[in-house]
């Protein structure tokens, strides 16, 4: 495929060798219970580490199993969300968790298949807690480490073509490991913005090191851009959802609350919510779910 496949012990040692001395401290990694990884997976869906790791603790702190946090109020739920966007994954955590009591005795499973079956989680969340948290042989590939796989291969990947680079690197003695190594260098050296290969410990393995057009600018793993934020429906349901964190919110008042000019769009933004689990109408007034 490129200057890289899965013979190369030497790219394996050297990206080890870094990760062990540059590996931030995370507590999702310091403490890799399978629940744990879970949840930090989903709430590192497209925002910031640096953001996750308070919210990361205090939603662990109070509902350190599937169990428990299956117990609670989806509302509840939704309210500790705070400050991660995309509410929508928490009510999927929530209704993973659900399926976990219910059909795995509570225990978060080892299995790509079985957990690609939970709600809400698919192909690069379920290898992501098979290797990270049960030490299976499995390659998540997110946008990261697409990108770091397709400048080590020379040119752009498709997911499939991706997929496979990853699955024969993948290090059978810690695939823990090396997949956050993966994962850490994307992230910290071989970014999307800049790829700083003067500091790079694998750019004697890279078939691109920085010279000619970026292989992974035409990746199919990379980050798209979202459309204008700023009066859209993902920003009107952002601030209902607010709203709901601190009291119920009726229906006649609800345009004026969240700054909608149409009420007829609120409403309709609001009968999405509700579909979706994640606002429910009690009366008159719109709440978070008990």
């Amino acid at each position: 495929m490129a200057a890289v496949d899965e013979a190369d012990d030497g790219l394996r040692a050297d990206l080890r060798g870094w990760y062990a001395r540059e590996a931030r401290a995370l507590p999702w990694r310091s403490d890799p219970d399978p629940w744990a990884v879970l949840v930090s997976e989903a709430m590192l869906q497209q925002t910031q580490v640096s953001r996750v790791v308070p919210i990361f603790r205090a939603f662990l702190a109070r509902w350190p199993t599937p169990a428990a946090l299956a117990a609670a109020p989806v509302g509840d739920v939704v309210a500790a969300w705070q400050g991660l966007g995309y509410n929508r994954r928490a009510v999927r955590l929530h209704q993973a968790a659900c399926a976990i009591v219910a059909e795995h005795d509570g225990a978060v499973p080892a299995d790509v298949a079985a957990l690609r079956a939970l709600p809400g989680v698919g192909d690069y969340t379920a290898r992501a807690v098979a290797a990270f948290a049960h030490g299976r042989p499995e390659a998540p590939v997110d946008a990261n480490v697409a990108r770091v796989l397709s400048r080590l291969a020379g040119r752009a990947l498709s997911p499939r073509e991706a997929q496979r680079l990853g699955d024969g690197l993948v290090d059978a003695d810690d695939p823990a490991a090396w997949g956050q190594a993966l994962m850490e260098l994307g992230a910290l050296v071989c970014t999307a913005r800049v790829a700083r290969c003067e500091a790079c410990p694998v750019a004697a393995h890279c078939a691109w090191r920085g010279q000619g057009p970026d292989p992974a600018a035409a990746t199919a793993h990379r980050s798209r851009p979202q459309g204008r934020f700023e009066g859209s429906d993902r920003q009107l349901r952002g601030r209902i959802v607010e709203a709901l964190r601190s009291e119920g919110v009726p229906a006649d008042r609800l345009a004026e609350r969240i700054g909608a000019d149409d009420p007829d769009r609120a409403q309709r933004l609001a009968a999405a919510l509700v579909a979706e689990g994640m606002a429910t109408w009690d009366g008159a007034t719109l709440r978070l779910p008990a």
